[in-house]
């Protein structure tokens, strides 16, 4: 019998609360089922992903089609799902809460919500607006369900803002207002994540690897509670898809077919 939703929201608690564990990012039920019998304990949807594999760019697709996209993702394995839900599609507190308060209906375990406007002009909301926006996310999850976590991210380091001090009072501030998780994508020296995880307080921090030289053992001996891959795996599998397309329209050759996965394998898993 699949889990219910309380039981995947304790089962995701449970892995904040101590330890070090990996979140990686499927795209689509087949991968988030490959994921899931490779071992992983939770899941984290990607926007970036998700846009690309319905022809859109990141950031450009509409609160409706999220909320479908979790709840399918949500309903093909017993694992917890934390989902990406940008910037919360709206920029006021209130459209932030009802848009959040929608998709903590839909099976999610968390629900993660950036300072990034969008705009190129401005592209960090105020620090007292991000406060408010965040305040808004965890009034509509309790509404809801408060067994659901709140991931609250500053998104400086993507904007070329990449100032430490601020980025750790954002998500001190976050924290203070009702955040369960915190994440600042784009941190990557031992430095920067030491003194993230110290003003914390214990509460837990998600790093993006940005950089292939990370490892789970290194970053878990930081402090660090949750790692997740962003579209990373979505670009992985761009790549080999592009990498054969391409050979085929320039050179009128297969050879890229040589390297791909077997449908028997595929389907074995699938069937299963």
């Amino acid at each position: 019998m699949p889990l219910s939703p309380a039981e995947k929201h304790a089962n995701f608690r449970k892995l904040h609360a101590s330890g070090c564990f990996v979140l990686p990012n499927p795209w689509d039920v087949g991968s988030a089922r490959y994921l899931a019998h490779l071992g992983f304990k939770a899941l984290a949807s990607t926007s970036a992903g998700y846009a690309w594999s319905t022809g859109r760019p990141d950031n450009k697709v509409t609160a409706d089609d999220v909320i479908e996209h979790l709840a399918l993702l949500s309903a093909a394995t017993d694992l917890p799902v934390n989902a990406d839900f940008e910037n919360g599609f709206a920029d006021d507190p209130a459209g932030v809460a009802a848009h959040v308060a929608r998709a903590a209906k839909s099976g999610i375990s968390g629900l993660s919500i950036e300072n990034s406007t969008g705009r190129a002009d401005q592209p960090l909301y105020d620090d007292t607006l991000a406060v408010e926006r965040i305040k808004a996310a965890r009034a509509a999850i309790d509404g809801v369900d408060p067994a659901v976590m709140l991931v609250a991210r500053c998104e400086g380091f993507l904007h070329g803002e990449r100032d430490l001090k601020k980025t750790t009072a954002r998500l001190v501030a976050f924290a203070e207002a009702g955040a369960d998780c915190l994440y600042a994508p784009g941190v990557a020296s031992d430095a920067e994540i030491t003194t993230l995880v110290k003003a914390l307080g214990g509460k837990p921090l998600n790093v993006l690897t940005v950089q292939p030289t990370m490892t789970v053992q290194h970053l878990a001996s930081l402090g660090v509670r949750r790692i997740s891959v962003g579209g990373a795996l979505a670009r992985m599998a761009w790549a080999g898809f592009m990498h054969a397309s391409q050979e085929i329209a320039g050179q009128g050759t297969f050879t890229s077919f040589a390297n791909g996965a077997k449908g028997g394998e595929l389907n074995k898993l699938f069937g299963s």
